[in-house]
């Protein structure tokens, strides 16, 4: 383009940026378009009033390929496209100010991603130039590969991988509710990478319907990828045989009788009815799981056993049921779990019991020995009475000699006079005495006319015998 058109050249050559430093070019130092969409690239010149753009040129600059020529606008010419950019590279619509050198790049590839530089000739002020980079996202698409057949019982397994590529490097992750473990791996390619994420995890049947979602994360996505991949575990669950528990319908004549096998699987099992030793009764029906009876037979018992089975494994379950005749009564069929509950209860009846007994016995046994302390006490209290009437009557049958006490001594006390009120209380007539105690008791009387109380003292009346009790409660 510069070589067919050599004043161009020559003016840009004579044209320095510092001739005029009145106006300023603007443009973008980066533009970022996503792969197949079409990139503005901007460079607009704004100057003083009366200045004019004369012509706008676009290369690319190439690291060690030097300027490639993209496309010149020329105010009198107007626009002239390189012809490698030829069909590619027009001016944005509508029409913009004179001043506006901006270009359109149609359908962005990922090779025109680099580095572009615009250069404009102004009238008076000479050339100006800017440069951009151009960054074109490459979106991935992302890939969901299964791993291995899933079956209950494996150790750690490849569930799923996710692989997405683009520029720049995309993010995968994981979302579920199940439990597993990641690894990734990156790989680099020319103008791109790739990146791959893999799911482990060890199969349960409670795995059996989860969603397992590849989730990619890119800045050329308007929104996150979601790929979803419903989890699958082939599993057998145990068998087990309904229909016998209650022996009151196992009687001769009774109809409507039958027997469902139960088991849970993935894929879904198939059933198979047998009996052992000898083979189905005639007339017996067999749909799936169920086992159905015509009128009840003696000859209808026996073991039934129900075979279950899917591609992972088979289980099988049995059950022996024995039809009575009418007149018969059915085995007692003896809970466990009520018979526990029975013998704890017996159990904390004699323990209860056994407290109540105890109790009882631990009362008597200190009633009695109450009674027995209180019985000796009486007898002690009994003795010491009868040691005290005794001493009153020595000493009321000697002779007294009120001279031989020393005055200084003290002989009556208000607790001695309480006491013998005491005594001559229970000693007082009518209490069932016999005469002996009445006569003592009587002397007692006689004693006690020769004291007076005075102030809670017990003093001997003036007389030339008298009578003085110490301060232990005796007679002197």
């Amino acid at each position: 383009m510069w070589q067919q058109k050599p004043w161009l050249g020559l003016l840009l050559v004579i044209s320095f940026p510092g001739l005029c430093l009145a106006g300023e070019l603007e443009t973008s130092a980066l533009v970022t378009v996503v792969l197949g969409q079409d990139a503005e690239l901007p460079c607009f010149y704004r100057g003083e009033p009366g200045e004019q753009v004369k012509q706008v040129a676009w290369a690319r600059v190439g690291e060690g390929e030097g300027m490639t020529e993209l496309a010149l606008l020329h105010d009198t010419y107007g626009l002239h496209v390189s012809p490698t950019y030829e069909g590619r590279v027009e001016r944005p619509s509508p029409p913009r100010d004179p001043n506006d050198g901006a270009v359109l790049l149609r359908n962005a590839v990922q090779a025109d991603e680099g580095d572009y530089e615009c250069r404009v000739s102004t009238f008076p002020s000479g050339s100006f130039q800017a440069g951009l980079h151009l960054r074109v996202l490459v979106p991935p698409l992302p890939t969901l590969n299964l791993g291995p057949s899933l079956e209950e019982g494996q150790g750690r397994t490849l569930a799923a991988s996710c692989t997405a590529e683009g520029s720049p490097v995309p993010s995968v992750t994981w979302d579920t509710v199940v439990k597993g473990v990641v690894t990734s791996r990156l790989s680099n390619h020319p103008r791109s990478a790739s990146v791959t994420s893999e799911f482990h995890l060890v199969p349960s049947r409670t795995m059996n319907g989860q969603p397992l979602t590849c989730v990619v994360s890119h800045p050329g996505l308007p929104e996150d990828k979601r790929i979803t991949h419903m989890l699958q575990v082939a599993f057998l669950a145990e068998a087990s045989v309904w229909g016998h528990e209650d022996p009151e319908l196992w009687h001769v004549g009774r109809e409507g009788v039958m027997l469902k096998c139960v088991s849970e699987g993935q894929p879904p099992p198939s059933y198979n009815w047998t009996r052992l030793d000898r083979p189905l009764p005639s007339g017996v029906r067999v749909d799936g799981g169920t086992l159905g009876f015509p009128a009840l037979v003696v000859e209808h018992s026996g073991t039934y056993v129900c075979h279950v089975s899917n591609e992972v494994s088979s289980r099988s379950s049995q059950v022996t049921v024995t039809v009575l005749a009418e007149d018969e009564a059915p085995p007692v069929d003896v809970d466990v779990v009520s018979a526990s509950v029975v013998a704890v209860g017996v159990i904390a009846a004699l323990l209860l019991c056994l407290l109540v007994v105890v109790v009882v016995l631990m009362s008597r046994y200190h009633r009695r020995k109450a009674q027995q302390m209180t019985q000796k006490y009486e007898e002690e209290l009994t003795l010491t009475r009868e040691n005290s009437i005794r001493r009153l009557h020595s000493h009321h049958a000697e002779p007294r000699n009120q001279s031989e006490e020393p005055e200084g001594r003290s002989y009556s006390t208000l607790t001695t006079v309480r006491e013998i009120e005491t005594q001559t209380e229970l000693l007082s007539p009518g209490s069932g005495r016999t005469e002996e105690e009445e006569d003592r008791d009587a002397g007692i009387k006689q004693a006690m006319n020769h004291f007076v109380q005075e102030n809670g003292t017990l003093r001997a009346k003036p007389t030339g015998n008298g009578i003085y009790i110490n301060g232990r409660g005796h007679l002197v």
